[in-house]
């Protein structure tokens, strides 16, 4: 299935006329959040099968004039509780990564699939760090892309998912960015934390987010900071988020250059 301007519906285009703008109550989300004026390339959303989750959706984005994506590396994006691969194209997302591109960041492709049950963690019959593992590599290198470059960014209880991935597959991607993290100061995984002193990675929660406290234990107990490491006014919502968005991805996609 192709998701684009089609996929929108004629309140989403009115509301993506005007330049630059934030968009109040899109698909009924109630928030205020800005997404670049910006063109999508090719967005897909397609149903694969994983041997650890089931049926779930894949959500790939290539930047505008970039035709399918072949050859070019990929940011995997872990959504959050209570999103979906498929929902992430109503944040505006596909005009980030074109936006991205033309700000200057190396050309990319987005790709995120759904999480499990329990979120980016294991639970009985769901496994959704071996699907990352064992699994997606195989359908990014399927689709043309360059499955041996990777980055990865989670927000919220994905970027707690993002966090422990890299903590059991330090080598998996080659930079880690992490929005508000949904976890506590006494979080199991503030046990080992050696996965952050082997690669860059960022850090992003506002000061009124409800992880707060643990996003600068994070920051204050890793063996490298983050740096990236911002904070800012605002709370845990895509408002605050969208406008990290643009310059995190200049940031992560660095290690593709």
């Amino acid at each position: 299935m192709l998701v684009g301007a089609a996929g929108v519906g004629a309140a989403g285009l009115a509301a993506y006329a005007v330049a630059p703008r934030r968009v109040k109550g899109l698909f009924g989300m109630g928030q205020d959040f800005f997404v670049p004026a910006a063109a999508e390339g090719e967005v897909r959303v397609e149903r694969v099968t994983s041997a650890n989750l089931g049926e779930i959706d894949l959500l790939t984005a290539v930047p505008h004039g970039y035709g399918d994506g072949a050859g070019l590396p990929v940011v995997v994006a872990l959504h959050g509780a209570s999103q979906s691969a498929a929902a992430l194209p109503d944040f505006g997302l596909p005009r980030f990564v074109t936006a991205a591109v033309e700000a200057g960041a190396p050309p990319f492709v987005l790709v995120a699939t759904d999480d499990g049950p329990a979120g980016w963690v294991a639970t009985d019959g769901s496994d959704p760090q071996a699907m990352l593992r064992d699994e997606l590599p195989g359908w990014l290198e399927d689709r043309g892309y360059d499955a041996d470059r990777r980055a990865l960014w989670g927000w919220s209880r994905g970027g707690y998912g993002a966090l422990s991935f890299i903590q059991a597959e330090p080598d998996w991607a080659r930079a880690l960015a992490l929005y508000s993290p949904a976890m506590s100061p006494d979080d199991p995984a503030f046990d080992d934390l050696g996965a952050l002193g082997t690669m860059p990675w960022g850090l992003w929660c506002a000061t009124d987010d409800p992880y707060t406290d643990a996003s600068v234990a994070l920051a204050e107990q890793a063996p490298v900071a983050p740096d990236p490491w911002v904070q800012g006014t605002g709370g845990h919502t895509w408002t605050y988020w969208n406008d990290q968005t643009l310059d995190m991805l200049g940031w992560i996609t660095a290690v593709f250059e």
